[in-house]
This record gives C-alpha cells, sequence and structure tokens, in this order.
C-alpha cells in the first residue's frame, strides 16, 4: 500500500523551489490538499542535507536552480536513495532538459503552467508507478520514439533522390542535373541506380512514369 492508498497517513514531499512566490504557493496548496505534508528549500545542498535525515515520499525538483541544478540534483538522488520518486515541475520544456531529466532517473515531468490539482494527481500517479507528465512534455516523448519520417517517395526516397527524379521528370540530362546540382555526373548516376533500386525499375522512362504518376513521390 502507497502512502496516497493508506488513508491514515500524508504523503511526504520535499520541494525544491528558488522561485519564492512559487514555492510558497505550491507549498500552500499541497498543505491544503489534506493529503501532503510538504518541507521547502530553494538550493539542491540544502535538500540533500534533508534527506540525509529524512526520506520523503516524492521530491519535486525545478530544473533552474542556484548552485547545482536540478537535473544534477536528480541523478545524485537516485543514485544514493533509489526508491525516491522525483516529479520534475519546471518551466522548461526542450527536449534536451527533458530527456536529460528522465535519463536521470526524474519519475515524471510537468510544467509550472499545470494547476495544483494536475500536481497533486501527479504525486498521486508517481506513487503508483506511473510517470506523470504535461501533455505538450508527453507529445515530445512519444515522437522520440517514432521513425524518422520519410521524404515524400513513397518508396524512401532520400531527399536528394526525389530531386534527382523531380529533374529526370523534366527531360534533364545526368550532366544537365549534375551541373544544376554542383555534384558530377557519376554521382547523379549513383543517385539514378539507387532511384531505380527503390522504385523497382529497370530504365529511365519507367522511373519517369513512376515518378510523374506519384509513386515516386512529388512528381514534375
Amino acid at each position: 500500500m502507497t502512502p496516497w492508498e493508506d488513508t491514515g497517513s500524508q504523503v511526504e514531499v520535499l520541494l525544491v523551489e528558488d522561485h519564492d512566490e512559487y514555492r510558497q504557493s505550491l507549498e500552500f496548496f499541497l498543505h491544503a490538499s489534506g493529503r501532503v505534508r510538504c518541507v521547502s528549500f530553494q538550493r539542491c545542498d540544502d535538500a540533500l542535507a534533508q534527506l540525509n535525515k529524512r526520506r520523503p515520499d516524492v521530491v519535486i525538483m525545478d530544473i533552474h536552480l542556484p548552485g547545482m541544478d536540478g537535473i544534477a540534483c536528480t541523478r545524485l538522488i537516485k543514485e544514493q536513495w533509489p526508491e525516491v520518486h522525483i516529479l520534475i515541475c519546471t518551466v522548461h520544456e526542450d527536449d534536451e532538459k527533458i530527456f536529460n531529466a528522465l535519463r536521470a532517473g526524474a519519475s515524471g515531468y510537468l510544467l509550472k503552467r499545470n494547476s495544483i490539482d494536475e500536481i497533486v494527481e501527479g504525486i498521486r500517479q508517481v506513487l503508483a508507478g506511473g510517470s506523470p507528465m504535461s501533455p505538450a512534455i508527453a507529445r515530445r516523448v512519444v515522437s522520440s520514439f517514432r521513425p524518422p519520417k520519410l521524404t515524400e517517395g513513397l518508396n524512401g526516397l532520400s531527399d536528394r533522390e526525389q530531386e534527382v527524379l523531380d529533374l529526370l521528370c523534366t527531360g534533364m540530362s545526368a550532366k544537365a542535373i549534375g551541373d544544376k546540382l554542383f555534384v558530377s555526373t557519376n554521382t547523379v548516376r549513383t543517385h539514378i541506380r539507387h532511384i531505380y533500386e527503390k522504385l523497382h525499375v529497370q530504365t529511365r522512362v519507367q522511373a519517369v512514369n513512376k515518378g510523374r504518376s506519384g509513386g515516386g513521390g512529388r512528381g514534375a
């Protein structure tokens, strides 16, 4: 049974946040929820000293902090106290910080524009084994697992191969294409060979017909 499921106990939360107004407001509303007992610090060093004395159930961690940043602190906490859940709560939503925080061991990633109710729900979710994330963060994480987007060619032509095919469709010769793209004729012929292989054709006419019909991408 997690502390959240045990109606006779409160969840212990340690908040690391250097913005005074936000820290005080969040601490107040977490206490007001009736489910959370919260202690807060402005610096990671002070939070780590507290962890040496008493383990919280959840640490709510900002990223941009004076001295040690929140990602480095997250990594250190997970190395020393792996059972402690860490929930990032920050204004930062760029990919580098998101994935660095998750790699460091954060269980979830919320944004400060999330409501208090959403942050309280995030605490409940991490205690239940979940990974709460703001919708904008979740979309970034999900998109990172998608395969690289192919170019418009239906058979996976590279951007340059598609460009060569488009020029073939206009009737240009290999030499003329090379001059236009500032590459050698041999390079163009290599691209053409790859186009043939990917479009499953054997001649220039077949490749052009397939390109114009949309089977190879944009066409002419």
